[in-house]
């Protein structure tokens, strides 16, 4: 039997503030609404990183130049905390990731076996981050995936629709939240 896990994904204030839109947060919170509902688990993921960020070398072009400003601004605790609409319940798992994908740097893949998981709903900001780079590392490990297409935003529409349509299908299920909600009732 498989288990399912909703993973939210870089749903804190200072990105959902600066790429997303209130309809993907309202898509997402009632997919977190419908997975308690229906008893499955739901987790958040976040990115940040410590105070003087030893984690990211200067080579790193997605984040390397956050070190090299000393660049705190959007790492901060109120910037890096899971967005208030979700009001994370205390017995619901926040991962702190330190890469593009929310397996890198962090412990999801222990948690999500220890959960006895084998299927993931993914919910994220960005199309072309974290979903791409997540959706990719739980395929190589097996994991079974359905992406909340309209739970999920990009800054380029046009990139979010290419991988949403294109890319995504070949290791994925793709469907909204409406009918991912109505399959967890029938």
């Amino acid at each position: 039997m498989s288990t399912p896990v909703l993973l939210v994904m870089d749903f804190q204030t200072s990105i959902v503030d600066r790429l997303g839109s209130p309809e993907v947060l309202a898509a997402a919170t009632r997919a977190v609404d419908a997975a308690r509902t229906n008893g499955m688990p739901v987790m958040f993921v976040r990115v940040a990183f410590r105070a003087g960020f030893p984690e990211i070398a200067a080579s790193n072009k997605s984040f390397g130049a956050i070190r090299q400003r000393g660049d705190a601004a959007g790492f901060d605790e109120r910037s890096t905390a899971i967005h208030a609409a979700f009001a994370v319940r205390p017995d619901e798992v926040v991962v702190t990731k330190r890469r593009v994908s929310a397996f890198a740097g962090s412990d999801l893949d222990v948690v999500l076996r220890a959960a006895g998981a084998t299927e993931l709903v993914l919910a994220g900001i960005a199309t072309s981050g974290v979903v791409l780079s997540t959706l990719r590392q739980a395929a190589d490990l097996d994991y079974g995936i359905t992406v909340l297409a309209d739970a999920c935003a990009d800054a380029d529409p046009e990139v979010h629709r290419v991988l949403t349509e294109k890319v995504y299908p070949r290791q994925a299920d793709v469907t909204t939240v409406d009918a991912w909600v109505a399959s967890l009732r029938g």
